[in-house]
């Protein structure tokens, strides 16, 4: 008996290290998207073959996220999963796995994507130690915010679809292409439409916009965060304060998630702008709506 139950536990266990391929073929594949970017870009990589849901949306803060009942069922279900990686998702996402006790999306497994991975990440840190305040060791992971990032990740992904679900290897191979030239004919237009944006001095909450800055060359002067993630206190906003008097700052971005606070104090003694932009993909949106918008939004400030 205690032989039979071994060798039928070592039999489940080697499944799971079988490639995971979609079961029915006419069904969609259900996918489970830590966070609304990539849950956008899988619907221009996947189409009307996926099924998604998104774990958060663009009101969210993704790194302070709780492992509801309601994710836990999602997960369960999810025969693909998409999330950022570079541990933006420590706080909740090891919580949610080991509770949906899905085998197929765990770590390590051909249906649990991690974005960062197809990426070179910028801020890495080569110190680390909780008087930084809530800093990722692998590096800043905010990168969706750069186009040419995305279109990484495009491909990597890409490939996952085909190799999950191989019989519409042809459909995925077509979406991204199509995707790929539009995207590229996008990032055209924006960095046009971007041009006048260029070496402005910008203050931020936080350091989510490291990718934005980099892509349209933004000359980031001060940081409302003196330490991330940490709230700012009055001393800090007072010497950022002298800093954006200095540097003649052209306006504060902050995220719809953030508070505002701050950035408006600083805003009614400097009387420079304040932005608040979108981090990620609003209901309703597809990636492209959103890069309009976020260039858009940042043009409307400037002269």
């Amino acid at each position: 008996m205690l032989t039979k139950k071994i060798s039928a536990f070592l039999y489940c266990l080697s499944l799971l290290s079988l490639p995971l391929v979609h079961a029915k073929a006419e069904d969609p594949l259900n996918v489970f998207a830590c966070e609304p970017e990539w849950a956008a870009l899988a619907t221009q990589l996947g189409g009307d073959r996926l099924s998604i849901y998104s774990a958060t949306s663009a009101k969210q803060d993704p790194h302070h996220i709780q492992a509801r009942p309601s994710l836990i069922a999602k997960a369960r279900q999810a025969e693909l999963l998409i999330c950022t990686g570079a541990e933006l998702e420590i706080g909740w996402l090891p919580i949610l796995l080991r509770k949906a006790g899905n085998g197929n999306i765990m770590p390590g497994q051909p249906g649990h994507f991690s974005a960062a991975d197809h990426v070179q990440l910028l801020e890495q840190a080569t110190r680390l130690d909780r008087s930084m305040g809530d800093v990722h060791a692998a590096g800043n992971p905010h990168f969706h915010l750069d186009p040419y990032r995305i279109k990484q990740i495009a491909l990597g992904l890409s490939k996952t679809l085909r190799e999950i679900d191989p019989v519409y290897q042809t459909h995925y191979q077509h979406q991204l292409t199509l995707f790929i030239q539009r995207f590229d004919s996008s990032i055209a237009k924006w960095e046009a439409l971007a041009k006048p944006l260029q070496g402005k001095k910008i203050v931020v909450h936080h350091d989510t916009w490291v990718y934005l800055e980099q892509w349209l060359n933004f000359d980031k002067v001060a940081t409302l965060e003196a330490k991330s993630g940490i709230p700012p206190s009055s001393t800090h906003l007072s010497q950022v304060l002298e800093k954006m008097r200095a540097t003649q700052a052209d306006f504060i971005i902050h995220t719809d998630y953030q508070n505002d606070r701050a950035a408006r104090w600083l805003s009614e003694k400097t009387n420079i702008p304040v932005i608040s932009l979108s981090s990620s993909v609003a209901n309703g949106e597809d990636i492209f709506q959103w890069f309009d918008g976020l260039i858009n939004a940042l043009l409307e400030t400037t002269p």
